[in-house]
């Protein structure tokens, strides 16, 4: 997440605000709609239920700034970048999520042994073993993205290659939502989502380059398919909750993705980035990753007994407590570590300089 040496901090501050949007999506909307906890907020929850959206702002950031930090690198050095990124948070909040949930769920979240060490792969979601948090299910996602990225840095990256690759997945996408295409090709295009990752890679070519025709095309174009799939997700959503999730709103949310996400590319966000927005976007990863079935859980065992708004607000500092835990106690020192030893593992040419 680089301007020239720097970070570009505007994105740690979206990046917050996506992870608060899906935490309250949870805790004051679907939690309750899907029976999990008995605690309704119908004052709030009309909102709070366009939480989920954040989960695409979250998608759209990443093919801008994961494509921004392998740029440069070798196919080796992005596999380590990854790995060190993702891996000593995860493990630790897997760890955590599942002794939480079966000491304390009373069945609810049942977690079992495998199920928990396939989980510590990140790959459960291959062979269709159950997360041990459901919102997990968003970095299998991530995980099919990187793998994208990671076939660019063999072939090299450059604007122009970049451009022709992203023609060719935005082509797969339609053909495969033509039904032209197998079931199995969405394992690799990842179509219910790959809009997001797209327009911002493509944003990416245009903070780094500028605005051609030929990106500008690709993000509209992605944007006209990010509302035609956002639409029919969200009447899932509505299904699946029985209740209604508005399409002119979930467009209006979509489009702001994308509105705000073009300002950034454009830099005419520069002048609203503060360093200490850094510290709120090193929390975000995370504070995902823990607030949701641990949440639940303390929503069902304290629920009759705590005044509700205050239950959800202690639940969600207690949250960023273990966040700030996590990335200071595990994140920061485990990193490094877990760099030299991969240096040490994978062949190739050492690792000396590991951006974020």
């Amino acid at each position: 997440m680089e301007r020239g040496r720097g970070r570009l901090h505007e994105i740690d501050l979206l990046r917050i605000f996506a992870a608060f949007s899906v935490m309250a999506y949870h805790y004051l909307f679907s939690s309750y709609a899907d029976g999990t906890s008995a605690m309704h907020f119908p004052q709030v929850d009309v909102v709070a239920r366009y939480g989920y959206l954040g989960v695409d702002l979250f998608f759209t950031i990443s093919g801008f700034v994961v494509l921004l930090s392998a740029w440069d690198r070798s196919p080796r050095s992005f596999v380590i970048s990854r790995a060190v990124r993702l891996y000593p948070a995860y493990w630790i909040a897997v760890s955590l999520t599942a002794f939480v949930s079966v000491a304390f769920s009373q069945g609810r979240f049942p977690v079992s042994l495998p199920q928990y060490l396939a989980n510590l792969t990140m790959f459960n979601s291959l062979p269709n073993i159950r997360n041990v948090d459901v919102v997990y299910w968003t970095l299998w996602a991530e995980v099919r993205f990187y793998a994208m990225i990671l076939v660019l840095t063999f072939i090299g990256i450059t604007a122009r290659r970049v451009t022709i690759f992203l023609w060719a997945w935005l082509a797969a996408t339609f053909v495969f939502q033509a039904g032209l295409l197998p079931h199995a090709t969405d394992l690799v295009l990842n179509t219910q989502f790959s809009h997001y990752f797209i327009a911002g890679m493509a944003l990416c070519l245009i903070h780094r380059y500028g605005a051609t025709r030929q990106t500008v095309a690709i993000v509209a174009i992605a944007l006209g398919n990010a509302i035609y799939r956002g639409i029919g997700f969200a009447d899932r959503v509505g299904v699946r909750y029985h209740t209604e999730i508005h399409r002119t709103a979930v467009v209006a949310i979509i489009i702001a993705i994308f509105a705000i996400m073009l300002a950034v590319a454009l830099k005419l966000t520069h002048h609203l980035g503060r360093p200490w927005f850094a510290i709120l976007g090193a929390l975000t990863y995370p504070l995902y990753l823990v607030h949701a079935h641990i949440g639940f859980i303390m929503f069902e065992r304290l629920g009759d007994q705590v005044n509700h708004v205050l239950l959800v607000a202690a639940t969600m500092l207690l949250m960023i407590g273990i966040a700030a835990a996590l990335h200071y106690g595990v994140e920061r020192p485990l990193a490094p570590r877990l760099k030299r030893l991969l240096d040490r593992v994978l062949p190739g040419r050492p690792v000396h300089a590991l951006r974020k």
